[in-house]
């Protein structure tokens, strides 16, 4: 029997996912509100306010916490963010259909080659000018789950949603790996006595939580100590929201009221405040850049680091999760679901490329204030990601009338019992388990 590529899951994982796609699709409209109002202001009579309120400065001495608003905003809010995608990552690996390995396979092949390949294009345009350029080799191989997925509402109800599935756990497994490139390669002068002191939090956060204690007025100060020593450590501060999201358990406790696990009620509260809040308060100190001086976008356009970006997300996402998915069916034997053909993986691959959030994180990483080459970060994430967006809306939008004609909507193909007919049947080329086979 052979498998299945973008076949459906489960009808639980799917619901779940449906109702993450649309709060991420209101998150993803805030980011971009956030990031023109940034452009506007930095680009306005009043740019000088603009700037002068990203390096305003509060919080203690101690710890190394006197830090600017705008890295308040990339090392402290963004780890809510990250929060957020550790308790979403658990919860694939442990409830979701990514704990079935064949299942898993797919967006993690995929993931990987989706960020490989564009930072294998983002140093062959950078090669040649060496130096402190090659430094940032991972700025295009991120995905913005919230720009994607905004981006991904708007062309249409008649997509399969097997293609909708694969996006959301792509992007999810895309930012495990970049948290793991920062804490790899974009941390310097690790601490081992504060990581020591991490560790030892995250243990008490763990067993807290495993007791059902669940408070705020607990939980709180555990998580602002734990992300202030890892703060201090030398490796990156939103490395700590990943970890403490992975120490909530999954399972419900006997006797839950509402029969969710932890992490599910944790992502029900912390999830708007990351959306609605922290992720777009970041955008906004991180994408205001001036392009309104004599000839800043065309030095821009003239750098390897700008045009290194754009190559690597426009051209090495589609790519390499073009790939990833291809050599997987090769080598795997495994085929396409009937219900999608590979153009569908194509215009998933370029929305891929919409990258926003990791990518201005470990650009603001990769370079010195110094070195001058923050801004054509910017302006290559930003116009990479324009671009992305444009050629993916062009190939969905043409596949969403496709379907649309076909009529191939399974969301309303429903019974009385609320699941649609094909989350009961078994998937193509298996059999119904009877009792006489078991």
């Amino acid at each position: 029997m052979s498998n299945i590529l973008f076949s459906r899951g489960s009808w639980l994982e799917t619901s779940r996912i449906a109702t993450i796609l649309r709060k991420e699709s209101v998150g993803g409209m805030l980011l971009l509100s956030s990031s023109l109002l940034a452009l506007i202001w930095a680009n306005s009579p009043l740019a000088a306010s603009y700037f002068d309120l990203a390096e305003v400065r509060f919080g203690p001495s101690a710890l190394h916490l006197n830090l600017t608003l705008a890295t308040w905003a990339a090392d402290g809010l963004l780890a809510i963010f990250f929060f957020v995608v550790g308790l979403e990552l658990k919860r694939e690996f442990v409830e979701g259909d990514l704990r079935d390995p064949r299942r898993a396979a797919l967006p993690i092949v995929a993931a990987v080659c989706g960020m490989a390949v564009p930072a294998l294009f983002y140093v062959g345009v950078t090669f040649t000018a060496g130096g402190e350029r090659l430094h940032g080799w991972a700025i295009p191989s991120a995905t913005d789950i919230a720009f994607a997925v905004a981006v991904l509402a708007l062309m249409g109800s008649h997509l399969p949603l097997a293609l909708r599935t694969f996006l959301l756990t792509l992007a999810v497994v895309d930012d495990l790996l970049g948290i793991m490139v920062i804490a790899l390669f974009y941390s310097s002068g690790v601490e081992w006595v504060y990581l020591l002191g991490v560790a030892v939090l995250l243990a008490i956060f763990w067993w807290v939580t495993k007791r059902g204690w669940h408070s705020g007025w607990l939980l709180t100060p555990l998580a602002a100590a734990t992300w202030a020593l890892m703060h201090s450590s030398g490796v990156h501060a939103t490395v700590a929201g990943v970890l403490l999201g992975f120490m909530v358990p999954v399972f419900s406790f006997p006797g839950s009221p509402d029969g969710r696990g932890p992490a599910e009620r944790f992502e029900h509260h912390i999830r708007p405040i990351s959306a609605g809040f922290a992720v777009p308060v970041f955008a906004f100190f991180a994408a205001g850049v001036s392009v309104t001086g004599e000839g800043v976008l065309k030095t821009a356009f003239a750098d390897p680091v700008t045009l290194g970006i754009i190559a690597g997300l426009v051209l090495g996402k589609p790519i390499g999760i073009l790939l990833g998915s291809w050599l997987l069916a090769k080598f795997t034997r495994a085929e396409l679901d009937p219900s999608i053909s590979w153009i569908d993986v194509l215009g998933v691959g370029l929305l891929a490329g919409v990258g926003f959030t990791v990518s201005l994180l470990i650009g603001k990483l990769a370079f010195s204030v110094e070195s001058g080459l923050g801004d054509f970060v910017t302006i290559g994430v930003l116009t990479g990601s324009v671009l992305a967006a444009v050629l993916a809306s062009f190939v969905l939008r043409a596949r969403n009338r496709h379907y649309g004609r076909i009529a191939v909507i399974e969301s309303r193909d429903e019974n009385a019992d609320g699941i649609p007919d094909v989350f009961q049947s078994p998937p193509s080329g298996q059999t119904e388990t009877t009792e006489d086979d078991a």
